[in-house]
């Protein structure tokens, strides 16, 4: 089974973060043109119900992860600047194997990220 999945971990509090907006979008032969996927947002340990690409294959290609992070922060009271430090955080990144499993996690606060393939 081939699937795409994500978490995200709030770094500032500690704790999986609950709510955050995610959008998949899968890049058309145009240059920068984008399609939409998937839209979801995270459960309460930081995951999507359901991975965001599921089956005996996935389509390969260049997709991109879009977190609404500085809506997040400030849906827990965070105080941020005008305009946010961070306000999505977009991922770019190829899927090259139709029958992998590809997990790409967000680590942040609303001043940092990193991410990583996980498996």
């Amino acid at each position: 089974m081939a699937k795409l999945s994500t978490h995200v971990l709030d770094t500032l509090s500690g704790r999986p973060a609950a709510g955050m907006a995610i959008r998949l979008d899968r890049r058309l032969a145009e240059k920068d043109a984008w399609a939409p996927v998937a839209q979801t947002q995270t459960n309460a340990d930081g995951r999507t119900d359901r991975p965001l690409l599921e089956g005996e294959t996935i389509p390969t290609g260049r997709y991109r992860l879009v977190f609404g992070v500085a809506a997040y922060f400030r849906g827990l009271g965070q105080v941020l600047p005008d305009p946010a430090f961070l306000d999505e955080v977009s991922l770019e990144f190829g899927l090259a194997e139709a029958v992998g499993s590809y997990h790409v996690p967000l680590v942040c606060t609303p001043w940092s990220y990193s991410t990583y393939r996980g498996s």
